[in-house]
């Protein structure tokens, strides 16, 4: 997979977590300051073996920190050698250069894994230290480096709080779009749960105690006891009836409130949705089928792609349901899902196909006798 497909493949949180880390990353320019002092070094006739020396330690303390703050937006245990090695570094540059660069980045580091007072302690006692051993090593304006230490800090410190701020808000928003989605199905099977248990609460009860008398009945008159039983067999009977009578309404969902529905979870989850729908000609039946075929389609947009933006049109008994989700090849559809729902159209000589179309976009196509 190379590059475009695995951003294209992502979800949005991943994608918001990589803007994030590579916007920390900004941090990692403070210590390429270290090489232009290397550089003034140079120029002022410095021996090169120790300029390489300190120039490739600088490298190595630069690409080590771009690891700990992908760590911690992970979830990942705290990188102890990481952290060592690059304070040991930045320490380095200080006591054999007299370079302060690498310190503000170095605090940054550790910013994730340790408390606030512990940051602003170390920041406290590298400033200090940092301005003593200048001011004895070096003939340096001390008070102008502490300035600059201080900002770079305050910088550097406060990205990576900003950033770690932003990324927890993230997730939780991330979690609550899914709760939403997940709140939306379970009201639904709540809603038929709830008319289930009214409809046979009542008659099962009846059915129970009706049962029991013809129990009693029976050892003193048989009859009385049959034809009791046969008054339970209609109640059964009945009931049953009622049950698919239920069952079938609550598949007669109403097109129009389905699409409304739909549309109001999609967008919860961050998914832009867009409906236009021509459904005053279609028949209750082929309004039943389109409902059921846009719900399914919802449901997989939410469990099984990372679509940001969602089409569903409706002309001539045409349903086209559109997203940019779906990039890699699509296994074979659930029997009791997109399958189990072309069969139903077909048997009422309609069509539905799913499959990757141009663009990138996946396409979800549904057609009934209007």
């Amino acid at each position: 997979m190379n590059l475009i497909d695995r951003v294209r493949g992502a979800d949005r949180l991943t994608k918001v977590r990589w803007l994030i880390v590579y916007c920390t990353d900004l941090i990692l320019l403070f210590p390429f300051f270290g090489y232009y002092a290397f550089y003034l070094m140079w120029q002022a006739g410095a021996e090169w073996p120790p300029i390489a020396l300190g120039s490739a330690a600088l490298l190595v303390f630069m690409v080590l920190s771009t690891r700990p703050f992908r760590i911690a937006v992970t979830g990942r245990p705290r990188p102890t050698v990481i952290l060592v090695v690059t304070g040991v570094i930045a320490v380095g540059m200080l006591l054999g250069f007299g370079q302060i660069w690498a310190i503000p980045t170095w605090l940054a580091l550790m910013t994730p894994f340790i408390s606030r007072r512990m940051v602003l302690v170390l920041a406290g006692v590298s400033l200090v230290l940092s301005a003593v051993w200048v001011w004895l090593a070096t003939d340096m304006i001390v008070p102008l480096l502490s300035v600059v230490q201080v900002v770079f800090t305050v910088i550097s410190v406060g990205a990576v709080w900003a950033n770690l701020w932003l990324w927890r808000l993230t997730q939780e928003a991330y979690e609550g779009q899914e709760a939403m989605a997940r709140l939306a199905v379970s009201e639904e099977r709540l809603r038929f749960a709830r008319d289930l248990n009214d409809l046979l609460g009542q008659s099962l009860t009846d059915v129970a105690t009706m049962t029991e008398h013809a129990e009693r009945t029976l050892r003193e008159d048989e009859e009385a006891a049959a034809a009791e039983m046969f008054a339970v067999r209609d109640l059964a009977r009945r009931s049953l009836r009622e049950v698919r009578t239920v069952v079938q309404n609550y598949r007669a969902v109403d097109l129009d409130e389905v699409l409304a529905s739909v549309r109001a979870v999609l967008e919860a989850a961050d998914v832009r949705c867009t409906v236009r729908a021509e459904t005053e000609a279609l028949t209750p039946e082929a309004r039943t089928l389109l409902a059921t075929v846009v719900r399914e389609g919802a449901t997989n947009v939410l469990k099984h792609s990372k679509a940001e933006r969602c089409t569903i049109t409706i002309e001539d008994g045409v349903l086209e349901m559109s997203n940019d989700g779906v990039t890699g090849p699509v296994g074979e559809h659930a029997p009791n899902g997109l399958a189990g729902l072309a069969q139903r159209l077909r048997a009422v000589g309609g069509t539905l196909e799913a499959a990757p179309g141009e663009g990138g976009r996946y396409l979800l196509r549904a057609a009934v006798p209007a």
